[in-house]
């Protein structure tokens, strides 16, 4: 099959190529030549090089979106909702993925801007002195996504406010030997911002007594090995990780050794992922608003585009989902503070029955005749005195005679 050039258009369309590439980059050419243009192209089914257009126009229509994975549920959801964002506008996207490696990273920026894309939005992980001097070298609009970039304009997660949510409520809820299975501080939303936040919301609990830190890199199967490694060695109260993914891993090796949760550990995660909801129970978690910040970033991006005023820096919030992943340590001590409670209110029972077992015995002997009185103190003490009718009067329910009372009483053991 022939491979066709827009000088192959031109000549079939009977026009000139300049005018073939106005038609392409969406300039003014008459409605009868732009269908005779039109017929020829859908004819031979040829498509313009996206390079070579972009030369040639002052806008291509195109965003450069770099990404350090597309198999995370959290970047899934938020580069489908730019997508679409993008696309509900006339913008179509680019995406580079670097599996978090820097060089791929700066490397990716590059190859965009050579591309003549409109803007470029970066999901970053890390931002350094390379990425500052992109910034001030491109007049290509560039947004950071994920990391605050003081140097340029960014959108973030609330990380810092999330983990001391998640911090204090493993406090709360009487867990006081955990582990923290945290990112390298190099990615410093997720590997310090929200990791201060845990520490913090735990410290503000000082029955937390141990925390152990384990420091690792967005991977499912280091994140399984460090677990397993940690089992070994003790069972915490509960695991809080730095990623759902990581808790996914931490939950199958919890499982694969036998054990329990929440009965036995409990388990905390951060990203809201959908896979979370099929475990069983539930996983306890923060879920970051991905389609949000993907529509944020398209809009903010397009704002730049077309040189309009944005906040250099937006905060976007979160939920708490409270699954079934983390176990109430309180309630362990529940049953014996009930039996206190109903303790303390028998006492207090017994006490008001018995200073008014008093007053009725003083007008009983105010009513009763020297005889009966000299009888009662001729009775055997032993057998029948007024500590024991006190005990029977405090014991006799109301409306119930003080003989039936007393004779149930002489019949339990």
């Amino acid at each position: 099959m022939k491979k066709y050039t827009m000088a192959d258009i031109a000549r079939e369309a009977g026009v000139a190529k300049s005018t073939v590439s106005r038609y392409f980059n969406q300039g003014y050419i008459k409605e009868e030549t732009r269908e005779k243009i039109r017929a020829v192209v859908e004819r031979t089914g040829f498509e313009p090089s996206a390079a070579a257009s972009n030369l040639k126009a002052k806008e291509t229509r195109m965003i450069g979106v770099v990404a350090p994975t597309m198999t995370s549920p959290s970047s899934g959801r938020l580069l489908n909702a730019m997508d679409n964002a993008l696309r509900d506008q006339g913008y179509a996207c680019l995406i580079l993925t670097t599996d978090h490696h820097l060089e791929r990273e700066i490397a990716a920026v590059e190859y965009l801007r050579s591309l003549r894309v409109d803007g470029i939005v970066l999901i970053a992980t890390n931002l350094n002195s390379q990425h500052q001097k992109l910034q001030k070298s491109s007049r290509v609009p560039f947004l950071v996504m994920g990391q605050r970039f003081p140097q340029g304009t960014s959108i973030i997660y609330d990380d810092y406010q999330a983990g001391l949510q998640v911090g204090e409520y493993a406090s709360e809820m009487g867990h006081k030997d955990i582990v923290y299975i945290s990112v390298n501080q190099s990615d410093y939303a997720v590997g310090h911002e929200r990791r201060r936040g845990v520490m913090d919301g735990l410290a503000h609990h000082t029955e937390v007594h141990n925390v152990q830190m384990k420091e690792i890199a967005f991977s499912y199967d280091q994140a399984r090995e460090t677990t397993r490694e940690i089992l070994k060695e003790h069972v915490p109260d509960l695991f809080i990780c730095a990623t759902d993914q990581i808790a996914l891993a931490c939950y199958k090796e919890v499982r694969e050794a036998g054990l329990r949760v929440p009965e036995d550990v409990s388990l905390i995660g951060f990203g809201g992922y959908d896979l979370s909801e099929l475990l069983s129970p539930s996983l306890t978690t923060i879920r970051f608003d991905c389609e949000a910040a993907g529509e944020v970033c398209a809009n903010t991006l397009i704002s730049m585009i077309h040189e309009k005023t944005v906040p250099t820096l937006q905060v976007l919030g979160f939920t708490f989902r409270k699954g079934g992943s983390v176990s109430d340590l309180n309630e362990a001590n529940e049953p014996f503070r009930n039996n206190e409670e109903i303790s303390e209110n028998r006492d207090e029972e017994i006490n008001e029955n018995r200073d008014e077992a008093g007053e009725e015995k003083k007008e009983r002997r105010d009513k009763e005749t020297v005889e009966v009185d000299i009888a009662a103190k001729a009775m055997d003490p032993k057998k029948s005195g007024m500590k024991q009718d006190e005990t029977v009067l405090s014991l006799a329910p109301e409306g119930q005679s003080i003989s039936d009372s007393f004779s149930r009483s002489m019949e339990q053991p």
